[in-house]
């Protein structure tokens, strides 16, 4: 197969059900299908069994304790036997029945690249629906992952990639994802293909948006883990102004009435650093 598609899923009976029939109703079938569950107790295991008929042998599944979302997401890419994975979580689902067929044509088309992702379509608690592309095929920098990220859900990533850089980090609880792309993107130099597909809506409720003190958290820990404090300390300081100056170059005439004020201080600044500099020698 091209393609595994994982779905992870603890005691979420709606949210998996929505997930693995949007799975199920793909018009191509050159995929096949893991689902990890943790010894869920609220009948999810009946779902799993449900479409796991009707999947036959193109369904992998497991129901056991686990020891988190990523040690549950490693178990998947053991079970996995596609060229690449997309992880698809309970509660999140594809946004159409034409996904795989649009991503398997994406990757033929671009020479199937290491890591492909497409469009994530958010469902917002207050009911409404954002589409965010995420970097949308610019090139993706540290400051991008300083500042963002890489969406999972509709992200496919090449297989062996995981044996290159390694399984998802299991002492995260957040943003193990978020540190594997870097190991991946910009410490290994790998170059993610974007197409402009609606791939995955994303279930807005789950832990790594409701927890955010804790996502900062996990994501000081692993620049510290990763980069030297050198480095780190000019992207704490600088980061998010640089961000702010790229936000502006959209707006050309704020960009230019910035560029004005700044140059102005500068000229007030460099007059009174001559005029001490005169007066110190005198």
């Amino acid at each position: 197969m091209k393609l595994t598609i994982i779905t992870i899923n603890r005691n979420n009976t709606a949210g998996l059900g929505k997930t693995m029939q949007s799975v199920f109703s793909q018009t191509c079938k050159e995929f096949d299908y893991v689902v990890v569950d943790g010894a869920s107790t609220d009948g999810s295991v009946d779902i799993i069994s449900k479409y796991a008929f009707l999947f036959g042998h193109r369904m992998k599944w497991i129901s056991e304790p686990d020891k988190g979302i990523y040690n549950a997401m490693n178990k998947g890419i053991g079970m996995a036997s596609g060229e690449y994975v997309e992880f698809l979580n309970s509660g999140d689902y594809l946004a159409g029945p034409d996904v795989v067929a649009r991503m398997l044509k994406a990757l033929e088309e671009n020479a199937c690249p290491s890591i492909l992702y497409g469009n994530m379509i958010k469902d917002m608690p207050n009911g409404k629906i954002l589409k965010d592309r995420g970097f949308a095929g610019q090139d993706i920098s540290f400051l991008g992952f300083y500042t963002g990220t890489l969406n999972h859900p509709p992200t496919f990533i090449r297989r062996d990639l995981f044996n290159k850089y390694g399984l998802y980090d299991e002492n995260l609880k957040i943003v193990s994802d978020w540190k594997w792309f870097i190991q991946a993107i910009i410490l290994g130099e790998e170059k993610p293909i974007y197409a402009e597909i609606d791939v995955a809506v994303f279930d807005m409720t789950g832990i790594s948006e409701t927890n955010q003190e804790l996502n900062k958290c996990e994501r000081r820990q692993v620049l510290a883990e990763l980069f030297p404090q050198t480095i780190l300390e000019d992207y704490n300081h600088w980061a998010f102004p640089i961000a702010q100056i790229k936000r502006l170059k959209r707006h050309p005439w704020a960009y230019k009435l910035v560029w004005f004020l700044e140059r102005c201080l500068f000229k007030i600044e460099k007059r009174q650093v001559l005029k001490s500099r005169t007066v110190q020698y005198q």
